[in-house]
């Protein structure tokens, strides 16, 4: 589902309140008050990588135990989280095209038929546990098909009319009905369904959607009730400080990533996504996880694939959003460069290419990323050090450093050869690509959309 007014409303608030917080210079480095958070991160998330999963479109099949046969591969290119967009039965009523919106959810406590049984979704599970990865589903706390089973035995758990008429929460989504969370008993049965599948499923989490609609209070009680059954994940679709403060790991990067679309096409500099990181450091916790994303299953659907937007500065981009503070996202079929825009609401798999012109890219970065801790999430990394050159309207030039180790990133966002300065020589340094230990010259060249990574 798509951000919501609130959302853009909240943001233009928190940078809004951005020169309050960093007013002060001590030592030529400005002071900021952080929010804070207390949220613990479950340890096994500080390096990870997070895939997002479109069942329907993954494989020709659609089902969950076709796409249990992918996951060895996908734990062997790095992946460490699972997502899976909305597993339940999708509503007939108003429902948009053939199939439906995975977000129109008929019964929270059962499994689409077109996927599969329990018993295959317990062996996805099983299998993604056994590869060391960990599986969240995605959860539709905000509205409900209009035939679920609560609009004949609880009218009241919604949002009604003057004439007592369920309505959408947004005048589009004509396929769901607003849930209301004044109402106690449905908050308690929502909650109940929650802990119903980490109790039965041992699933490890949730993205939540629309996660800023519904109220703050009802996700910080989840997270503590989640809690008491094992540390889970949270990933809230929005953007607002205040998710990270009891009840969310991690929210969206949208910011970055429509800054990045502006940049490649020429709209806005570099630079713009260093004022970005500055404003986010003062408004947003101490350790916080933003989510890095090129494209998801909206952006994809509705806007325009990767390589529509990126082209051949898409590896480029990826490179960034796999080193740069935050957790890198991977969309199905993002890794082989899929160019179709898949379709929402039919049955339209993803054409897997023979080759996959991204492997070993993806396999690389996530390797490093689990093996340097510089990159690593959160508090568990290092922030982001910026590096001036002359060429800094073309060039994305930093630093990641966590105690001893660091990680060197040289970016080309253009089209064209540039040549520029760093701060400094660095020596014996490991070249990510190309191999070997190597002194890195102050005096550096870069050919159109390419990088160099240096490590130690």
């Amino acid at each position: 589902m798509r951000s919501t007014l609130k959302s853009v409303l909240s943001l233009l608030l928190t940078a809004g309140l951005l020169a309050a917080c960093t007013a002060e210079k001590k030592e030529e480095k400005k002071e900021v008050t952080v929010i804070p958070s207390n949220v613990k991160h479950p340890e096994w998330s500080k390096d990870a990588v997070i895939y997002e999963a479109n069942i329907r479109q993954h494989t020709s099949e659609g089902t969950f135990a076709a796409f249990t046969e992918d996951i060895p591969r996908l734990a062997k290119m790095g992946i460490d989280i699972l997502w899976l967009m909305p597993i339940h039965p999708i509503g007939e009523k108003n429902r948009k095209g053939t199939l439906g919106s995975y977000y129109a959810v008929k019964d929270y406590k059962a499994i689409n038929p077109e996927f599969g049984t329990e018993e295959d979704l317990t062996n996805l599970i099983k299998v993604a546990h056994e590869n060391d990865l960990k599986v969240i589903i995605d959860w539709v706390a905000n509205h409900t098909a209009w035939d679920h089973v609560w609009t004949e035995t609880n009218p009241d758990f919604y949002t009604l009319t003057e004439d007592g008429s369920f309505q959408p929460p947004v005048a589009d989504w004509e396929d769901v009905i607003d849930l209301n969370y004044d109402n106690q008993e449905m908050r308690s049965q929502m909650k109940d369904a929650l802990k119903y599948w980490v109790s039965k499923f041992d699933i490890d989490g949730y993205r939540c959607d629309v996660a800023e609609m519904v109220p703050m209070d009802f996700w910080n009680e989840v997270r503590s009730e989640l809690n008491q059954i094992k540390p889970v994940f949270m990933l809230a679709e929005g953007e607002d400080p205040e998710l990270h403060k009891d009840a969310f790991d991690m929210t969206y990067s949208w910011e970055l990533m429509h800054l990045m679309r502006k940049v490649a096409a020429g709209e806005e500099l570099p630079t713009a996504i260093k004022d970005m990181y500055e404003k986010d450091f003062a408004r947003y916790p101490q350790g916080y996880y933003k989510m890095n994303i090129i494209t998801n299953h909206d952006e994809n659907s509705w806007n325009g694939t990767a390589d529509e937007f990126f082209g051949p500065a898409q590896e480029a981009w990826f490179v960034f959003t796999a080193t740069t503070y935050g957790m890198p996202l991977v969309y199905s079929g993002q890794e082989a460069n899929n160019k179709k825009r898949l379709e929402f609401f039919e049955k339209d798999p993803i054409e897997w290419p023979k080759y996959n012109e991204f492997a070993t890219l993806y396999n690389t970065m996530f390797s490093l990323k689990a093996q340097n801790q510089a990159l690593w999430n959160g508090e568990f990394g290092g922030t982001i050090e910026w590096i001036s050159t002359e060429v800094d309207d073309k060039v994305l030039a930093f630093k990641r450093v966590k105690d001893h180790r660091t990680v060197l990133v040289l970016i080309n966002l253009s089209g064209e050869p540039v040549s520029f300065n760093i701060d400094k020589s660095y020596e014996a340094m490991i070249r990510v690509f190309g191999g070997g230990v190597v002194n890195v010259s102050q005096e550096q060249e870069l050919a159109p959309y390419r990088y160099k990574i240096f490590t130690k």
